[in-house]
């Protein structure tokens, strides 16, 4: 068996299974996949409620997702996971799309039933799950700031935060124009929310974070070693509660400076379970595989 498979490994179920004890009928989609921790979780959950499948990483490369979806739709597969950077062509290429992952603007669960490829999206509720656990409030009640709210996992957990009614809602971009789009659908689907596009550059940033409940960074900065905190010291306070999407490292520069303020801080492993167990559910309604999941990235770091 691979760690990683490609579209290659989809000619026939022969080749899939060589060495295997069970089918693949379940994968994440991703470029690169390599360091996916969903496996992780989906197969002890998948073994602990009996079901003869294995859940494997498939690397796919950028717009080859149609080809990927029929290859994997002709082998027999459940459904899949899609993360970056094929969210908003899984979107695209689903027959049916429920309405709060057409909201969020992407896709990261599909199910493949017999009369079509269905898509949802679990990053969103996900989030909002992860917020209420590690922080013990809920986030329609927060005034909110996203750092790299542009990019799309940035762009979904914004619509959630619309979508639980938050007071205030801080976009912070490199560039505060690319962010009009966002904000244009985001003041369409509740107005009542106070929305603020920022530049990282913007003098009145610190002012803006300082007044927000939550400080959540949705880029890729911190995933390298060396990474600067995304956001400087000035823009936090020790009243704030600082998630940083990013799980790997465990302790972002963000998190690692906030916490030195005494800030309360997390991680994105709590919105990966969190995520993954809500995708578990469409595949496989009436189960509950969260406690499962927890334990089975607990127990191996």
């Amino acid at each position: 068996m691979k760690e990683v498979y490609t579209l290659k490994d989809l000619d026939s179920r022969d080749s899939l299974d060589a060495g295997a004890a069970k089918p693949a009928r379940l994968a994440v989609l991703g470029w690169p996949v390599a360091h996916s921790a969903s496996p992780r979780m989906h197969q002890p959950a998948l073994d602990a409620n009996g079901i003869d499948a294995r859940y494997i990483r498939l690397e796919v490369e950028p717009g080859r997702i149609a080809e990927a979806f029929a290859r994997m739709r002709a082998l027999g597969f459940i459904g899949c996971n899609v993360t970056v950077p094929h969210k908003l062509d899984a979107l695209r290429h689903c027959g049916e799309v429920d309405p709060d992952a057409r909201a969020l603007g992407a896709v990261n669960t599909v199910r493949f039933d017999p009369d079509a490829t269905r898509g949802f999206n679990t990053d969103g509720p996900g989030f909002s799950r992860a917020i209420e656990d590690d922080f013990g409030v809920d986030l329609g009640s927060l005034t909110v700031a996203i750092a790299g709210a542009g990019g799309g996992a940035g762009q979904a957990l914004a619509t959630q935060c619309v979508l639980q009614g938050v007071a205030k809602l801080v976009l912070v971009n490199r560039t505060a124009e690319k962010l009009g789009p966002l904000v244009e659908r985001l003041r369409r689907l509740a107005a009542t929310t106070g929305i603020v596009p920022l530049s990282f550059e913007d003098a009145l940033l610190a002012d803006h974070l300082r007044s927000c409940d939550l400080l959540v960074n949705t880029s890729s900065v911190g995933l390298k070693p060396g990474d600067p905190a995304i956001l400087p010291a000035s823009c936090l306070t020790p009243r704030h509660c600082v998630y940083d999407t990013i799980y790997q490292p465990p302790v972002t520069p963000l998190l690692a400076l906030a916490a030195g303020l005494g800030c309360r801080t997390s991680n994105g492993l709590s919105m990966l379970v969190h995520q993954g167990a809500l995708a578990f559910q469409h595949w496989f309604p009436q189960t509950e595989p969260l406690a499962v999941m927890r334990e089975a990235l607990a127990q191996r770091g």
